[in-house]
């Protein structure tokens, strides 16, 4: 069969690749640059631990590359209105298990309780962009098979043509033919070739914000603790500034621009570094460095269409986001994460338009509703009466609610930064099938990143086991005690076991001691980008099929699953 197609090697086509070459799947990967990588350290990428963590089980160690923070400040004028502890996440601190990030009511203390530290949103993963492009080439270089993983250099697409069984696509640049594909997915940028090529619009927004971008070596007052301060008191016209720590003593700073299109010369930028430092740090002489600057323009753009025929948009080719701290390459690697299970399910067995439509619904759905947000939110965070002020909004909580969404924004939080759910999936039953209960993890949701027992009886984390195929987790408290060859043959699991085999997906069987809010001998069906799709009560064979089926776009019913499911399982 022929691979698949990837337009675009920036980091969503490099992670895409890579996510394809571990399912086997082979990928042509067309990168439109000749060149080494730019170095631009004012060009940087923040990872909540859903989207790092992907990476990290692909070969990508992100995280080694940076440190993590240690705290988060938000300031308005002079004053201390919230501080946050941050904990480092098992991406840094591999004794921690993995959480979602979420501040609770009451975090906002300078310190906290113990009960406070303990519930500590994880930090990000925040590195300049070129080291993680370095990355993931490293990860591909290391595949080392030229027919798993082969890159074209100097090479863009031009056209494509499709038929029932593939994508043609014509290049140009150093390789200049016709290429043939099984499928498509451009992840080629936000001027994407392949996007123009279907005849997909891609309206939205343009500059819906602004932001002068410095990096510099500087010693702040807050070491490894990131700043978020709204209406500076030495600046007229400077409505926010954020510092993020970088490796190696750096920080990246952004100012907040007022509305319009003037230019931020050298000489203003540089007056804004040096005030803006003396208001931080009491000392109008603070010696620094700057190592790079920049203009950060943010536009809300959502194509009309993900999937044309053979063809899928991902990344900028397909969302452009970043206001109020949304991140628009984290959305595109969760756009991999989605796709990339489903375009190897179709390459090896071939897939259901269900199956395949259900990307568009899932991630079109899920950037929409943040798009959404972050539009909706804008006039009231922004407001003002003059530019600097920012006056009481008209939803519930005023300016410490706007504190709370900005932060929870930057953070990976709340509706600005949480991974998305996807309660609404076409790869679910249309009602809940019998014995469904209810854990602490919504269905579409992430699931929490549990200590569970591998077939080999190693004991490893649930992440860890995702993104090559369905996972089924029993919840069976006291088998952590017992030796593999004791459970397997114990209780409820040779009956698991039996139904598990006859899944109609590859399905690894997996064994906890506990998941949060679980029932003892609940069954959790995991997809194998790490969402939620059933939790059931006991063995139940027929719904645990149905569950699978749904999956992979059958969604048969009760009466259409092989009697002989029902009948091993009983054996």
């Amino acid at each position: 069969m022929d691979p698949v197609i990837v337009a675009g090697a920036g980091p969503v086509g490099l992670t895409l690749a890579l996510a394809l070459a571990r399912h086997d799947v082979p990928v042509v990967l067309f990168d439109e640059s000749a060149d080494a990588d730019e170095n631009r350290l004012a060009r940087t990428v923040v990872l909540r631990q859903d989207t790092a963590a992907l990476l990290e089980r692909l070969g990508c160690r992100a995280a080694a590359r940076t440190a993590p923070w240690t705290g988060w400040r938000t300031m308005r004028r002079r004053q201390l209105v919230r501080q946050l502890p941050l904990a480092p996440g098992p991406l840094f601190d591999t004794r921690r298990g993995i959480g979602l990030p979420g501040a609770r009511d009451g975090d906002d203390q300078d310190g906290g309780s113990p009960d406070d530290k303990a519930a500590a949103p994880l930090s990000p993963v925040h590195l300049p962009q070129h080291e993680l492009t370095r990355a993931l080439r490293g990860a591909l270089a290391a595949i080392g098979d030229e027919d798993l993983v082969r890159i074209v250099t100097g090479t863009r697409v031009e056209t494509l043509e499709q038929d029932d069984h593939g994508v043609s696509v014509r290049t140009r640049g150093a390789h200049a033919t016709w290429w043939r594909g099984s499928h498509l997915v451009g992840c080629d940028g936000p001027r994407s070739t392949v996007r123009k090529a279907l005849g997909v619009r891609f309206p939205g927004r343009t500059a819906v914000e602004r932001h002068a971008v410095a990096v510099l070596r500087a010693e702040l007052p807050w070491p490894g603790e990131a700043l978020l301060h709204r209406s500076p008191p030495w600046r007229s016209i400077d409505a926010e500034v954020t510092a993020r720590p970088l490796p190696r003593g750096l920080w990246r700073v952004d100012w907040l621009l007022p509305p319009g299109r003037d230019l931020v010369t050298p000489d203003a930028l540089l007056v804004r570094v040096r005030d803006t430092l003396a208001g931080w740090c009491g000392d109008s002489a603070l010696p620094y460095e700057l190592l790079d600057t920049g203009v950060h323009t943010v536009h809300h753009r959502l194509a009309r269409r993900w999937r044309v025929g053979r063809a899928f948009l991902a990344g900028d080719a397909a969302h452009l986001l970043g206001a109020l701290g949304t991140q628009g390459l984290e959305e595109g690697l969760r756009d991999v994460g989605n796709l990339a299970w489903k375009l190897s399910l179709a390459w090896h067995h071939g897939a259901s338009d269900t199956l395949l439509d259900s990307y568009q619904t899932e991630r079109r759905g899920a950037v929409g509703a943040r798009l959404r947000t972050a539009d909706q939110a804008l006039p009231q965070v922004r407001a003002s009466g003059g530019w600097r002020a920012v006056r009481r909004s008209v939803l519930p909580g005023g300016e410490r609610g706007h504190d709370a969404l900005l932060t929870d924004g930057h953070l990976g939080g709340g509706p600005l930064g949480a991974p998305p759910v996807y309660g609404r999936s076409p790869l679910t039953p249309a009602a809940p099938p019998a014995g469904t209960v209810a854990v602490g993890t919504a269905l579409g949701a992430p699931v929490a990143d549990i200590l569970v027992t591998a077939p080999d009886g190693s004991v490893v984390t649930l992440r860890e086991r995702l993104g090559r195929e369905l996972l089924v987790v029993l919840v069976a408290p006291g088998t952590g005690v017992w030796e593999r060859r004791h459970w397997m043959r114990a209780g409820l699991m040779p009956r698991l076991a039996a139904a598990v085999s006859t899944l109609p997906m590859r399905t690894e069987l997996l064994v906890a001691e506990e998941y949060p809010g679980a029932p003892a001998h609940t069954v959790l069906l995991v997809r194998p980008d790490g969402h939620l799709a059933a939790a059931l009560s006991g063995v139940r064979p027929a719904e645990l099929y149905a569950c699978a089926d749904a999956l992979r776009g059958g969604a048969r019913t009760r009466d259409e699953v092989p009697r002989d499911a029902e009948a091993t399982a009983r054996r």
